[in-house]
């Protein structure tokens, strides 16, 4: 497998809504692939296929950082329950560097189809639930920051590298 670029948060495919899989090929399995290798390298507990600039409704998830533990493939996920709400301190692979205290569900149930293309759904709580949701948001083209009331709430993580220099921060 290899390890992907993770394109920065003002890339316009980040604001894209990401097209549905029609069919799970060879080529899939090797984004999918690719995709946990990438997640795992950059030491994230989600990665959509957006963000490695394929623009389709893919996400992985893997929300321990055992390599043994499963990692949830999603293809064309869909939320179709929430309940309750919590604020969560959040950040993205996309936006390296920085955190906003955004509401999250405290559950969600999730429908979308395995890497074999089967049908399931999975109902998550905590960390699990905040992580489908992050990864559904970049299959609609909203990022984290998109939940914040004001840019200024964004918070410098320290123990992460800042965004690149000529980078700067969204609008």
């Amino acid at each position: 497998m290899a390890i992907l670029s993770i394109l920065n948060f003002n890339n316009p495919i980040l604001r894209q809504k990401a097209k549905r899989v029609r069919t799970v090929d060879g080529s899939l399995q090797k984004l999918i692939g690719d995709m946990v290798d990438t997640m795992r390298a950059a030491n994230g507990v989600g990665l959509a296929a957006p963000q490695v600039g394929i623009s389709l409704r893919v996400a992985v998830i893997q929300t321990s950082e055992e390599e043994e533990e499963e990692v949830i493939v999603l293809i064309n996920p869909e939320i179709v329950k929430r309940s309750g709400t919590r604020l969560v301190g959040e950040g993205c692979l996309s936006l390296p560097g920085y955190k906003g205290e955004i509401p999250r569900s405290l559950s969600v149930t999730v429908k979308a189809r395995d890497r074999q293309g089967k049908e399931f759904r999975i109902k998550g709580a905590d960390l699990l639930a905040q992580a489908l949701e992050h990864e559904i948001d970049h299959l609609n083209g909203t990022l984290f920051f998109d939940h914040l009331d004001s840019l200024d709430k964004l918070q410098r993580i320290e123990s992460r590298p800042p965004a690149a220099p000529e980078e700067t921060l969204p609008q």
